[in-house]
């Protein structure tokens, strides 16, 4: 892609209650300052697929936090592509100015089509894909989230040859891309750990379409009551993470995951001696939504 970013780096996370064990994590959260993280990564092969099969239109589904809608929005800009962003939801169709990630994505020219959720559910069929030609022309079309075989491709790229001494590999989960990748290019010695940041049993079956080999699980109770829920307890520890590490993670997906980290770490669950490594999968630009949600709740905000 004809933009510049920069190469992660393991950052080293000291437990010292837990001097046995060693924790870093990879920074793909500062690969790019708005397509950073998995988005990148997912992003990468399907922006050159579309530029190789003349494109000049990108479409693309998401609620009004994704970070993926962003990212394309971003990406779009970037490289000269015309982007459609189609959100769950009307509610905020004449309120767009109220959302941040709404108000990037259309900064940077990304035009927004609002749909009722249960049109939104739809999205999948030839019926509504052939509605939204009739509407926009023709388009290179991206899946909600970004997870397609192109974007399992750029995922498999995250880990490094150095990488190869960890034990355990672990990630956020949304809608399984980024595991796929990171199980298809693991080592066998390896066991990747997924920490699903919704609800719900269907993501063992979607990211075993994906891949053949076996050494990876998920790990389900850190999903904090479903995708986007948050609560004080959450808020405390991302703060006090960024506090100590001076690394800021979001809400929605690595602070779940460096949570349910800590959390196994404590309850003995990795072996004495374990390396573990972590993926900053980015996803920052939520915060500023969720902490205006959180101001109606009277939470605690978390510090960026």
């Amino acid at each position: 892609m004809r933009f510049h970013f920069e190469h992660s780096v393991n950052q080293h996370i000291n437990l010292p209650e837990e001097p046995k064990i060693e924790l870093c994590l990879k920074r793909e959260d500062k690969l790019h300052a708005f397509v950073s993280g998995n988005k990148y990564r997912k992003l990468k092969y399907n922006l050159k697929e579309a530029e190789l099969l003349g494109f000049d239109t990108l479409l693309t589904f998401g609620g009004a936090f994704s970070n993926h809608i962003a990212a394309v929005a971003s990406a779009g800009h970037i490289l000269g592509f015309k982007t459609i962003g189609v959100i769950r939801g009307e509610e905020l169709q004449y309120n767009v100015k109220t959302n941040p990630t709404l108000q990037f994505a259309q900064d940077n020219g990304m035009r927004l089509k609002f749909v009722p959720r249960d049109v939104y559910r739809e999205k999948t069929t030839s019926a509504f894909l052939e509605v939204l030609k009739k509407e926009f022309g023709n388009f290179y079309l991206i899946p909600e989230g970004g997870t397609n075989t192109l974007a399992i491709k750029g995922c498999e790229e995250i880990l490094a040859n150095d990488d190869k001494s960890f034990d355990f590999v672990c990630c956020a989960v949304g809608t399984g891309g980024t595991i796929s990748g990171l199980i298809n290019c693991s080592k066998p010695r390896q066991q990747v750990l997924g920490f699903p940041a919704l609800k719900g049993s269907f993501l063992h079956e979607d990211i075993s379409k994906f891949v053949s080999k076996t050494n990876w699980d998920l790990v389900t109770n850190y999903h904090f009551g479903g995708y986007a829920k948050i609560n004080s307890k959450l808020v405390n520890f991302i703060n006090a993470f960024k506090s100590e590490y001076d690394v800021q993670l979001d809400p929605v997906y690595t602070g779940k995951m460096m949570y349910g980290i800590f959390d196994l770490v404590q309850k003995g669950f990795f072996p004495s001696g374990s390396k573990i490594l972590a993926i900053h999968t980015g996803g920052l630009q939520g915060i500023e939504g969720m902490n205006a949600f959180l101001k109606t709740k009277q939470l605690p905000l978390i510090q960026v």
